[in-house]
């Protein structure tokens, strides 16, 4: 059994909670995603008054599919709620309006860490750094509930960098139980590992079908590739850019480090199978 339950609730967006940050804090630029530009600290034009968006039902024919993609980690309800105190940046001062867009992303960066500790320690095969993962999870959440000034002055960088250590190691115990399981070798050779496809350039790739149980993908270029049947499962997807990838009937049960914007960003179908954490995306519905 996993060593801890996990319990990710907070680590979702609830925009009822939040000051509409993201349709704020956040720059886009006119392209396939964004029917505009929006410069950091402006609000889009679709935003409301009451914070919400004047056009969520129709993001995708309207020309914000990037909308629709993204996801805060639940970010922006602990920026508006806790570490603003409910201020609004709308009725409050400048400043603090300021501060509060400066203050989103990096939060939103550590709450993404978060999504990725807590699935770490369910994950039983990890159970040889399970209390390295609790202290990384523990710190993370700490930094979060700092001051605007600390977390405007923290470097999210460094940050990140010493917890990647601990999820690069979570990764190889993961995917070592699924390699052995499969009985074979991995593509260097070495048994107890899948195939190594960190940062590797696969866009519009043909791997329908294929056998990635256990493979690393981390920051993989799979945008546009032909992933319909692909076995998936034990794979580690952290950073996998799945912009237009076809997950047709792909099994992604046990895959692991993967996140709702990842699966938002692509294209699927009621075969496709999913960890339980994650939701069928609504787009994928209307496609099929």
């Amino acid at each position: 059994m996993p060593d801890q339950t996990t319990d990710r609730s907070a680590l979702r967006g609830d925009c009822a909670q939040c000051f509409g940050l993201c349709c704020v804090a956040l720059p886009f630029a006119a392209s396939a995603d964004f029917a505009l530009d929006k410069p950091a600290g402006r609000p889009c034009p679709n935003l409301q008054g009451d914070h919400r968006c004047g056009i969520h039902a129709d993001l995708r024919t309207k020309g914000f599919t990037g909308c629709t993609v993204y996801d805060c980690f639940g970010a922006g309800q602990k920026v508006s709620q806790l570490t603003f105190g409910g201020r609004d940046w709308r009725t409050g001062p400048k400043e603090d309006a300021r501060r509060m867009f400066d203050v989103f992303p990096v939060v939103r960066q550590l709450h993404e860490l978060l999504w990725y500790l807590t699935e770490a320690l369910g994950l039983d095969a990890a159970r040889p750094v399970h209390a390295e993962l609790r202290g990384a999870l523990e710190e993370t959440e700490r930094l979060t509930r700092q001051t605007p000034e600390e977390l405007a002055a923290l470097d999210v960088a460094a940050h990140r960098q010493e917890v990647n250590v601990l999820l690069l190691r979570t990764s190889e115990l993961a995917r070592a139980g699924v390699a052995d399981s499969k009985g074979g070798k991995g593509s260097k050779g070495k048994k107890g590992k899948g195939k190594d496809r960190r940062g590797a350039d696969l866009m519009g790739a043909r791997l329908r079908g294929a056998d990635l149980r256990g493979a690393s993908l981390r920051g993989a270029y799979l945008i546009a590739a032909d992933l319909t049947g692909a076995d998936l499962r034990g794979a580690d997807m952290i950073g996998a850019d799945l912009r237009d990838a076809d997950l047709t009937d792909a099994d992604l049960t046990g895959a692991f480090f993967l996140t709702q914007p990842q699966l938002n960003a692509a294209r699927g179908s009621a075969g496709t199978r999913l960890p339980e954490s994650l939701t069928r995306p609504v787009h994928w519905a209307a496609a099929g």
